[in-house]
């Protein structure tokens, strides 16, 4: 079961950036610049920690336990604040007391120079740790493993959740990457049809 609190259907983009881009001044202010800076530093922080703990600390556990700390710090700030903050979204699961999983999104809505900075952060970090994933698991460091995995499971699910959040829930989400996807090439379609005029 899928409880949202806004009704609106519309289309919508991952990054919001894009469509206001026609509409932003210049000055761009950030409306929330402890939250941006706290949205990226423990990110950031345990990627840093990871590919450099073996420069700074002889301890496998030491540098363990940091990283984990860093991501899960992470975890919380991105889920319960800066989510919030930067582009109005909230998710959560629940569990009745059936035993049943209800997803509960919560969307406001915000138009703020924040969102690329919040899809960004919350994509491209995801996205290195499964590059560490597999560099590790080739590299055979199996002590490490842990570690990467451990960074996998939670900045994604906090992409799984936004991104589902983003979309309202009601799509999937390979319809939602196939509407952006479709919606990308026929832009690009239309840019190249009047360069050529």
């Amino acid at each position: 079961m899928l409880r949202l609190t806004d009704d609106n259907d519309e289309d919508v983009s991952l990054f919001d950036a894009e469509e206001d881009s026609g509409q932003k001044s210049k000055k761009s202010n950030l409306k929330h610049p402890v939250a941006s800076f706290f949205h990226l530093f423990f990110r950031v922080t345990a990627i840093c920690a990871y590919l450099l703990c073996g420069f700074w600390s002889s301890s496998f556990i030491a540098c363990m336990v940091t990283i984990i700390l860093l991501l899960s710090c992470d975890f919380w700030t991105v889920k319960n604040i800066t989510g919030r903050l930067m582009v109005g979204l909230r998710w959560w699961n629940q569990v009745d007391d059936n035993g049943e999983n209800h997803w509960v999104l919560r969307k406001q809505q915000t138009g703020n120079s924040e969102s690329r900075i919040f899809w960004l952060g919350l994509v491209v970090c995801p996205v290195l740790w499964v590059v560490f994933f597999f560099s590790t698991l080739f590299s055979f460091e199996i002590k490490w493993l842990a570690v990467v995995i451990m960074g996998v499971v939670l900045q994604g699910a906090n992409l799984y959740g936004y991104v589902r959040c983003k979309a309202g829930g009601k799509t999937s989400l390979k319809n939602m990457a196939t509407n952006y996807l479709g919606r990308q090439f026929s832009q690009t379609g239309a840019v190249s049809k009047t360069e050529e005029m």
